[in-house]
């Protein structure tokens, strides 16, 4: 089944072409791209972290957050690859996907029917209206305005 890419840019075809390896089967020694279940322990793939291009992350349900855990555990542990959300991810977490250290979120044509692209974009600039923004933002603010008025 085709899915639809989801990135920064909006809506594209899924380009990847590989064959990955589910965790929960052990991973083959030559494997470059992996699936893993909310449920899979990620410290496995420590040693493959370099030469794994692509990590798929599962997503069974919206309801299920523990993909944003693994993404973000994976991107601590060093990958640098390709990090895929897949399944169900609603807009209205694709700006928690991508601070989790998501590259990009794979869905069906179902939920892109339902969900269509522009309300992924209205996420897209998700470094922007995160909470850690928003303070940085007033302490700045702040710090002008003591500088101003000579007040610190």
């Amino acid at each position: 089944m085709a899915q639809t890419i989801v990135t920064d840019t909006g809506f594209a075809p899924d380009d990847w072409n590989g064959c990955a390896a589910p965790l929960a089967d052990g991973l083959p020694a030559n494997a470059t791209a992996v699936d893993v279940a909310p449920s899979d322990d990620v410290t496995l793939l420590a040693d493959a972290l370099t030469r794994l291009t692509m990590i798929r992350i599962g997503f069974p349900s919206s309801a299920d957050g523990r993909g944003f855990t693994l993404a973000r555990r994976l991107r601590a542990m060093g990958y640098r690859g390709r990090l895929r959300a897949d399944g169900h991810v609603l807009a209205d977490q694709y700006a928690m996907a991508r601070r989790s250290g998501f590259d990009e979120v794979a869905i069906d044509a179902a939920l892109a029917a339902r969900q269509p692209e522009d309300q992924w974009l209205a996420r897209a600039d998700w470094r922007a209206h995160d909470y850690q923004a928003r303070l940085r933002g007033a302490s700045l603010a702040r710090d002008n305005a003591s500088r101003a008025t000579g007040v610190a």
